[in-house]
């Protein structure tokens, strides 16, 4: 049986540092079975976990100085709440995980500990049917887990039921945003300098550098205002929609930065609507990092944003090509 250690490493961190900015996600996942914290007897208890191996380390630094199991299903390397979703982490996975692993013949017990965010893939009653385990649904948070094992796994307070998104845990998952946006901006960035260099004389070399290096900081700080500003400023900002809530947010960074420099006409329009453009499509990103959206509801927004964001695009180029002439 696989002993765990509960005290992560150098090594966890920096898996979880590369995660933090996508590198390799897919990628970070255990082997699915069973695991064993400290010396579990057949009384311990039995907690559940995906093979996502940021969720599993997660869970296991919570549990030192414990005796106990923990059953990791296999999810493709995706997180708890995101597999639960997807089906992955579910009721067929979890009773054919407890029969491959013959827990039964390990535990003199029948409870399964299973996260609250898996829930919406779990059916306690078909689980039971299935396999004969009776599933007790634990905290949001594995930092509330030791508790509700002292408890008898009873949650005793309503904050180890409530999913809270604050604005560290906002900010904290900017990187991977930032990250997802690399490969397109080298493209935005390269098309642009080219851009820039058209104007009176056909093309200009100084100023696909000068218009074209100015065009891409700007599209920057759009990509910055919408993954970075729009998810700190969330709860503040006005409307429903994440991409209204980056529109505004864009467009107002915008036109300080273009007062700021003196910028007017065709060039501020331009700059407005371009940065608006970019912030409002990465902040409608960010939906599948929130606890705001439904999946329905993001469909739903995408398909109202996308069409507007293409057209401000079309329109700043517009603007900012004629401005050079």
């Amino acid at each position: 049986m696989p002993q765990v250690c509960t005290r992560l490493t150098w090594g966890d961190h920096l898996g979880h540092w590369q995660m933090r900015w996508g590198i390799g996600r897919l990628r970070y996942r255990i082997a699915p079975g069973l695991y064993a914290v400290g010396c579990p007897d057949a009384d311990a208890p039995v907690v559940v976990t995906a093979n996502y191996k940021m969720s599993f380390d997660a869970l296991r630094r919570e549990l030192g100085g414990r005796d106990l199991w923990i059953l990791v299903l296999e999810t493709h390397g995706i997180n708890v709440w995101c597999a639960a979703g997807k089906g992955t982490f579910g009721t067929e996975e979890l009773a054919r995980r407890v029969k491959a692993t013959g827990l039964e013949k390990l535990v003199r017990h029948r409870r399964l500990i299973v996260p609250q965010l898996g829930a919406v893939g779990v059916a306690a009653h078909e689980v039971k049917k299935a396999c004969g385990f009776q599933v007790v649904y634990g905290p949001v948070r594995a930092a509330d887990l030791p508790v509700l094992l002292d408890c008898g796994e009873r949650a005793i307070t309503p904050a180890m039921r409530r999913v809270t998104f604050t604005t560290r845990e906002r900010l904290v998952l900017t990187p991977v945003e930032l990250s997802g946006m690399l490969k397109i901006m080298l493209w935005a960035a390269l098309a642009l300098l080219v851009l820039g260099g058209i104007g009176p004389g056909i093309f200009s070399i100084s100023a696909a550098f000068t218009r074209g290096g100015t065009a891409v900081l700007a599209a920057l700080a759009g990509v910055f205002a919408g993954a970075v500003l729009t998810p700190v400023l969330l709860p503040w900002l006005p409307w429903r929609a994440f991409a209204a809530k980056g529109a505004l947010v864009g467009g107002a960074l915008a036109l300080v930065l273009g007062l700021l420099g003196a910028a007017s006409g065709t060039d501020l329009a331009a700059l407005v609507l371009g940065m608006a453009a970019a912030s409002s499509y990465c902040a409608m990103n960010f939906t599948g990092s929130t606890t705001f959206t439904s999946p329905s509801g993001v469909e739903k927004e995408m398909r109202r944003a996308i069409p507007l964001q293409g057209a401000a695009l079309l329109l700043a180029g517009s603007f900012w090509l004629w401005g050079a002439f």
